[in-house]
């Protein structure tokens, strides 16, 4: 176990822009700094440079292609650290604009990188992910109060007003990347339930209160919810995002001619009491004005008849 109580780590950190991430990290982070980068020699070779530099970064082999490369790399984190506290994923690939590789490999490869790499990472290591302190709540009264408000308040406020969008009116959902990592800890079982086709809202409003109850009881990792931090707000997120599921199938089936198009919305993290992490002196997060982007372009999006007009 390493003296250090918090770590970051950085993907894809030998050169460039992760490179420079990691540097700063180093200058200004309270805990330890992990390099990573898939070729082993060119991540030692920058963590000696950043040594130069008088900073003390520790190295650890990553691809993020390889799914064995980043369970080893979890279970590195649990064992010396207990968990994550700040996650940069930077790794990624580009070809050059002039290079000879036929595009349809082109795209294989670096979609196989940029996107299902990195969304590997994050199923593996964001339920590591450490809250900024244990909060001393009972987790039955976290998991009461967190869906009361997250799942089933969202859920009235659309009960009582979706009947009164207008036609091609714009729906909004905030939900969150958590919401998938939660859904992917879940067993098997629960997942085939979660992502049905067919579930009904008065199906899911049952499987948000036995999550609650089995919280109660004591007995939700033995009856399949994930054994996870932060697993009453994923698990309200999660429901978020399969209730906007359910009620943008619902807008289709009764009021297809209205063209109303709802969603749900994952924006990145920001600077605000919920997730504020206290890093000082980074400032890569998004701000609130950045974040909430994705929302308002959710709802500002064109009617489809006027896309294929243009």
């Amino acid at each position: 176990m390493s003296a250090a109580s918090r770590v970051a780590l950085v993907t894809g950190a030998n050169k460039g822009i992760g490179f420079a991430i990691a540097r700063e990290l180093c200058r200004q982070f309270s805990g330890d700094v992990v390099l990573t980068a898939r070729d082993e020699a060119r991540g030692r070779a920058a963590v000696q440079q950043l040594q130069a530099e008088g900073l003390s970064p520790r190295f650890h082999l990553l691809d993020i292609d390889d799914l064995h490369s980043i369970r080893a790399l979890r279970d590195f984190l649990r064992k010396e650290y207990g968990g994550l506290d700040v996650l940069v994923n930077n790794a990624g690939i580009a070809f050059k604009t002039n290079d000879p590789t036929p595009f349809h490999i082109q795209a294989e490869v670096t979609m196989k990188t940029n996107f299902f790499g990195t969304r590997d990472v994050c199923t593996e290591l964001l339920p590591l992910m450490k809250p900024q302190a244990d909060d001393p709540t009972p987790l039955h009264i976290q998991a009461e109060v967190t869906l009361k408000t997250n799942f089933f308040g969202t859920r009235d406020i659309c009960t009582e007003l979706l009947p009164l969008v207008k036609p091609q009116g714009r729906v909004v959902n905030v939900s969150s990347v958590m919401g998938f990592v939660t859904l992917k800890q879940c067993s098997p079982e629960l997942q085939q339930k979660f992502t049905s086709e067919a579930i009904t809202e008065e199906e899911l409003g049952m499987l948000m209160d036995k999550f609650v109850e089995d919280v109660k009881n004591g007995v939700h990792k033995k009856e399949g919810w994930p054994d996870m931090k932060l697993v009453t707000y994923g698990i309200s997120k999660m429901g978020i995002t399969i209730l906007s599921r359910i009620h943008a199938r619902k807008l289709s089936e009764q009021r297809r001619d209205d063209k109303i198009l709802l969603n749900a919305c994952c924006p990145g993290e920001l600077h605000k009491h919920l997730l504020h992490s206290g890093i000082p002196g980074i400032t890569q997060r998004e701000s609130p004005a950045h974040s909430q982007v994705s929302a308002r372009t959710e709802s500002l999006l064109l009617p489809l008849e006027f896309l294929q007009r243009r």
